[in-house]
């Protein structure tokens, strides 16, 4: 028979092969439904199906089932041919009968010992890939329950009971370096970037994921005789994830093409950060996820407060406070143990970051919210990964980021035409977003509404971009108000106050408390004169007392 005959045929059969044993499977599985055939063109997708089916069942018990139902098939045989005994030509039929009988249990027994080799070596490559080793079954069992805490025994290297929920976690892990080494001092600039107050309302995790002890130990000694009295305040702890906890990390796909040495490294460091995220799920509301080699901004817990208080009410996921790597990225801490699992899930296939992303979108959050300035700053000159050089820099952070605007609650409302979904929500929020418009006529307006009357610091008001520099507001100025009613479905200020002109596209005003005689209710941008160009109203801040 020609080859592609045989190729042919060998799929139609083993197609057929999975088909039925999708069909046993539902049958076993779901009585009341035994209708449940997949088609038969699908034979890759049957094929991907039954191997599912078979990482998740268990395997002796499936297929003493499955021997089971060819018994009841020899069975039916065997009443099939005791009801032609009563027909003629008796012996002929017997003869038909007993080589039918001898074929067809021949082709089962060929069969099902072919299927069944082929099915335990599939299990056994399957077991190798997937687990890999049996000393660290117990650790993956539980993926089914992505809620659930994973079962490790953390060693705890240097630590006291944590008195009381905090209001955020900041987690790190780090490993041996070949060249430098920055943890102490990423610790210290926690600590020192922190007020007496914020540090009450923090902890710092770490987790010394390395499985050489000598250097742990080391490390250890360092971190308890300069920061010994933030351990003793259970404000800062250190732990050990055992290597017998870990997949194995040798011999694993090698996507994107990475060398062998670059798949262990970031596969590990997938997992000593599920096993970080697993530890510190419960102790604060928040979690803010950094690198060991790290600089803070100062009083960076107070403006992620601030961030966190301007988004309530709003679904988000991470938020972002740095664009670089894993440094920066928050999260509710009832999302750790979903993210925990997700990295061991995955934890072969790609880097952190990239996961991450895919992470926020699987759970409905489709676009970055990443806010300026960055409250942290890469200082590494060599990265762990060989000791290479990491030259990179976040250009958004500044060191002194306490000034970040309070923007209370409003609602906002423009006559503009709008573009696209560049809506007048995004100039307000901390989110690097921008309301963009399509040119302004003269007595065009921007409102905001407060929900509450305010006392205002500081107004500043910035339009255009850098690449769009044209696109700001040529001829305005900017209006406070007071009195608001409702009209036509909305509410405005019955009056305003003119406080001055935009000038080079921008308007900033300190001490603004001072020169206006009332609570304010609304802030109003207006265009003085048309223009042509497009108008792109970057960022409204307001601070209040």
């Amino acid at each position: 028979m020609h080859k592609a005959a045989l190729d042919l045929s060998f799929q139609t059969r083993a197609a057929e092969n999975v088909r039925a044993r999708l069909t046993l499977y539902s049958t076993l599985t779901h009585p009341e439904n035994t209708t449940l055939i997949l088609p038969e063109k699908d034979y890759q997708q049957n094929l991907k199906l039954y191997q599912h089916f078979l990482y998740r069942t268990d395997y002796d018990s499936y297929f003493l089932k499955y021997r089971m139902l060819k018994f009841y098939q020899m069975k039916h045989i065997f009443e099939i041919l005791d009801k032609m005994r009563c027909l003629r030509k008796r012996s002929t039929v017997s003869f038909l009968g007993v080589l039918v009988i001898f074929l067809l249990f021949m082709n089962l027994y060929i069969e099902d010992s072919y299927v069944l080799e082929g099915d335990k070596q599939l299990i056994r490559e399957t077991s190798t890939h997937q687990l890999n080793s049996e000393r660290y079954v117990h650790t993956f069992k539980d993926l089914s329950n992505f809620s659930g805490a994973i079962n490790v025994t953390y060693r705890y290297l240097a630590a006291t009971p944590l008195q009381r929920k905090r209001f955020l976690t900041i987690g790190l892990s780090s490993v041996k370096r070949k060249k430098g080494n920055y943890l102490l001092e990423t610790i210290k600039s926690i600590f020192e970037q922190s007020s007496y107050e914020e540090l009450k309302e923090i902890s710092v995790v770490v987790h010394l994921a390395d499985f050489n002890s000598s250097w742990r130990e080391v490390i250890v000694q360092d971190i308890t005789q300069k920061f010994a009295h933030h351990i003793i305040a259970g404000r800062l702890v250190v732990i050990h994830a055992p290597e017998e906890y870990y997949p194995i990390l040798d011999g694993l796909k090698r996507n994107y093409n990475d060398p062998e040495d670059r798949v262990r490294f970031r596969s590990k460091q997938n997992v000593d950060y599920a096993f970080l995220l697993n530890f510190c799920a419960n102790t604060s509301d928040y979690y803010v996820m950094l690198e060991d080699d790290v600089r803070c901004s100062k009083n960076f817990l107070t403006a992620i407060k601030k961030v966190i208080t301007s988004l309530e009410g709003t679904y988000w996921v991470t938020l972002e406070f740095s664009k670089l790597g894993y440094i920066g990225k928050l999260y509710h801490s009832h999302d750790l143990p979903r993210l925990a699992h997700f990295l061991l899930m995955f934890y072969q296939e790609m880097p952190c970051d990239w996961l991450l992303t895919h992470f926020r979108g699987l759970l409905a959050q489709k676009n970055v919210i990443r806010f300026k300035p960055s409250l942290f700053q890469h200082m590494g000159y060599y990265s762990s990964y060989k000791g290479t050089e990491n030259k990179l820099k976040d250009d958004d952070f500044e060191e002194e980021s306490f000034d970040i605007p309070d923007n209370p609650p409003a609602n906002l409302y423009t006559n503009m035409n709008v573009f696209e979904n560049y809506e007048a929500s995004k100039a307000y929020s901390s989110v690097d977003e921008y309301f963009w418009g399509k040119p302004p006529s003269a007595g065009d307006v921007f409102v905001i509404i407060f929900e509450n009357p305010i006392l205002i610091k500081k107004i500043k008001v910035s339009t255009g971009t850098e690449d769009r520099q044209n696109d700001i507001l040529h001829h305005g100025a900017l209006d406070v108000g007071e009195n608001v009613i409702d009209f036509k479905q909305s509410r405005q200020c019955v009056t305003y106050l003119r406080l001055g002109e935009f000038k080079n596209g921008n308007f900033e005003m300190s001490e603004v408390n001072q020169k206006i005689p009332f609570d304010i209710h609304c802030i109003r941008i207006y265009v003085t004169k048309a223009q042509k160009e497009w108008l792109i109203i970057r960022s409204i801040s307001i601070w209040t007392f």
